[in-house]
């Protein structure tokens, strides 16, 4: 039988704590280990018994046990050792780094990459990406944004959105929008082994075009049901927006206390219509602000058929597309829910070429 340790005295709160911490497993493997030395030495158990369960000898038990007894968790941490400094665990290897991804990159090159910034400081481009993964910085990603500069934005956004949020009652809400010139593209499509051997879905870069289709969509935000209508390209026009409404109004429930509240960007062919909503007193148009298109939600469903329908699909002439998109929406509908609205705040008064406003 082993010798019994050193009796460790600590109170529940003290155990508690370790416990926490050895929970938490994001600090150094060493640490770690020493927690749960010092706990099984808590626990009662013997040099021999500690050692088997954490490999390591009892020799490194019986320290880290002392300097618990000693010092605590502080006992625990490293001392510092002598020798050279280490050359990339300095604030001034951070700083170095971030000065210069606020400097122009070497002329020809449009952007940093790790490569380049190892080059440019005298670092190495291992630990030049190891920093850049701990700040969170991406250098081959990128982001663009449009923010709007009307200046009724705020009035008109608080508009939309309260429509999505709190719509009257008795109100039909609706998203209308047009995907212009969808192209029937023909070639061939079929699935390849790639050169790390997975199975893939490919077509050829080579595609015989057989004209371009206008499609009018309507969103019932409510349901997230959708409304949809090909049409020519020629016909994206204000007749043929006034013509896709009335179908969709028509197909909705009639009645004299319905209010249909119409959600629309500042598309031309959407404004001036005043004679035709004199004929409708229950039809309200509501414009996005300019720039701000993204708050009409029909985008997100322009999105969703874009990757499910369009993408890597084949056809022979518009006809064959326009049967496909209702195709699309028909089974879509069969499933439909209402999209959640989420506000996202859009900060691009933060565009800046200073990084270290954002870095730890």
């Amino acid at each position: 039988m082993g010798r019994p340790t050193k009796q460790i005295i600590a109170s529940a709160e003290e155990r508690l704590r370790l416990v926490r911490l050895l929970k938490n497993r994001s600090q150094p493997a060493g640490q770690y280990l020493r927690m749960q030395i010092v706990l099984h030495c808590m626990e009662g158990k013997t040099l021999a018994e500690t050692a088997a369960l954490n490999k390591v000898t009892q020799q490194t038990v019986s320290r880290w046990r002392d300097r618990y007894i000693a010092q605590g968790l502080d006992g625990l941490r490293d001392l510092p050792r002598s020798g050279r400094p280490g050359k990339y665990n300095t604030r001034q290897f951070q700083e170095t780094v971030l000065h210069k991804l606020e400097e122009e990159p070497p002329p020809g090159h449009g952007c940093w990459t790790g490569s380049l910034l190892a080059a440019a400081t005298g670092y190495s481009k291992h630990a030049v990406w190891r920093l850049l993964r701990r700040q969170r910085i991406t250098l081959a990603r990128k982001r663009s944004w449009c923010v709007s500069t009307d200046p009724q934005f705020a009035a008109k956004a608080a508009d939309v959105v309260g429509l999505y949020l709190a719509p009257p009652e008795n109100a039909v809400v609706l998203c209308v929008d047009e995907k212009p010139n969808i192209q029937a593209l023909e070639r061939r499509c079929g699935y390849t082994v790639s050169s790390d051997k997975h199975l893939v879905q490919g077509y050829e870069s080579s595609y015989t075009r057989h004209g371009t289709l206008n499609l009018f969509a309507a969103l019932e935000v409510a349901t997230g049901q959708i409304h949809s209508k090909s049409t020519d390209s020629s016909e994206k026009t204000k007749r043929g927006f006034l013509a896709f409404l009335e179908e969709v109004l028509s197909s909705l429930p009639e009645s004299e206390s319905v209010e249909y509240h119409v959600i629309m960007d500042n598309h031309s062919i959407h404004k001036h219509h005043d004679q035709w909503l004199s004929r409708h007193p229950n039809v309200f148009f509501h414009y996005t602000p300019t720039s701000a298109s993204w708050l009409n939600m029909v985008e997100i469903w322009f999105g969703i058929l874009t990757l499910k329908s369009l993408r890597g699909a084949s056809f022979t002439d518009t006809e064959q597309l326009g049967s496909h998109i209702k195709a699309f929406q028909e089974a879509y509908n069969e499933t439909a829910h209402p999209f959640v609205w989420k506000k996202r705040e859009i900060r691009g008064a933060q565009l800046s070429n200073s990084i270290k406003n954002f870095c730890n």
